[in-house]
């Protein structure tokens, strides 16, 4: 259902170094870029995330309430990833752990302030 998600940016360089970095960890790479932004995925039929400037102009600024998750396939892939996402100098929002009964997530920011979440399903 979901083809792709867009974060806003006020500095894409910054925030292209670190998904490159923190995102070719689970097999993605950028899909296309433009002089305002860049999209990366693991296949153009997939879902995407988009880093763009504002097309109003406005600073880019953080939705409360707003969160993209990474759905991975085990926890291992989730502690990895988290792990990865500090090592970059991402803020922790919530260490990999067990939420509910199946749910196993953990939280952090990118440099921009966007939250994030990699989780899985899988016991």
């Amino acid at each position: 259902m979901i083809g792709y998600v867009t974060l806003g940016s006020n500095d894409l360089q910054r925030a292209a170094a670190f998904y490159d970095t923190l995102l070719a960890g689970i097999g993605a790479s950028r899909l296309w870029e433009m002089d305002r932004g860049i999209c990366w995925g693991t296949h153009p039929e997939r879902p995407q995330l988009a880093i763009m400037q504002p097309f109003n102009g406005e600073p880019a600024t953080v939705g409360n309430g707003v969160m993209v998750g990474f759905y991975l396939e085990s926890r291992a892939d989730v502690d990895k990833l988290h792990a990865h996402a500090l090592q970059l100098g991402s803020q922790d929002e919530g260490a990999p752990g067990l939420r509910g009964d199946d749910f196993y997530g953990a939280y952090f920011r990118d440099p921009d302030g966007n939250k994030l979440c990699c989780f899985t399903m899988a016991k």
